[in-house]
């Protein structure tokens, strides 16, 4: 999909409002409360990742092919060298290059079969205000993050839970930026967590 640029900056897409036939029975399911990934990926992890050597090379593998594609920009036909977008892929946050962490979303979505990426916004209103733009982007592990539907079914927010103590990102709604971008594989059983690769090997 193309989006539209003037003067270097995306331009705004309608508002619309969209409800699918089914999110009620997905809302009457979940009753809107959190709903934890439903596996244990410390598990998956330590048995089918740490443990055995055909699957660690080949979720590694995977990860640095993945993580070494190059990003590509477009301004309508022309291609962009330099813009703040490619700046921000290429150094996400302080502590790593892009590189890195591609291969730790890649390495997250392999072994969990979802990864999640939290965007850190500089504005005046913080999250969602009309100026603010993504400084930073940092790689969440799975198993500290649950999904919170909301009364139509579809996720509202996440929760991210450490020693005990929770953040809560709000989606802000239609048209604004939401601060975590939750990447699933396939899931044929589940609406909201996706299936990992190792636990069909397990």
């Amino acid at each position: 999909m193309r989006i539209p640029f003037i003067n270097g900056r995306p331009t705004a897409t309608p508002e619309e409002t969209k409800a699918s036939a089914t999110a009620g029975l997905i809302a009457f399911q979940t009753h809107g409360a959190p709903a934890w990934t439903p596996r244990d990926y410390a598990a998956l992890a330590r048995e089918g990742y740490a443990k055995n050597a055909i699957v660690y090379r080949c979720v590694r593998m995977i990860a640095e092919a993945a993580a070494s594609a190059p990003w590509l920009l477009y301004d309508g036909a022309a291609e962009l060298d330099e813009h703040p977008l490619l700046a921000l892929l290429a150094r996400p946050n302080r502590r790593q290059a892009g590189r890195d962490l591609r291969e730790t979303l890649f390495g997250h979505l392999l072994v969990s079969g979802n990864a999640y990426v939290e965007a850190v916004v500089a504005g005046p209103d913080g999250f969602g205000d009309a100026g603010g733009a993504p400084r930073e982007l940092h790689a969440l592990r799975p198993d500290r993050m649950k999904v919170v539907p909301g009364p139509d079914g579809w996720p509202v927010a996440f929760e991210y839970t450490v020693g005990g103590r929770t953040v809560r990102f709000n989606d802000p709604g239609e048209g604004r930026l939401s601060p975590v971008l939750h990447m699933a594989q396939f899931h044929p059983l589940n609406d909201h967590y996706g299936f990992a690769p190792i636990e069909a090997a397990a």
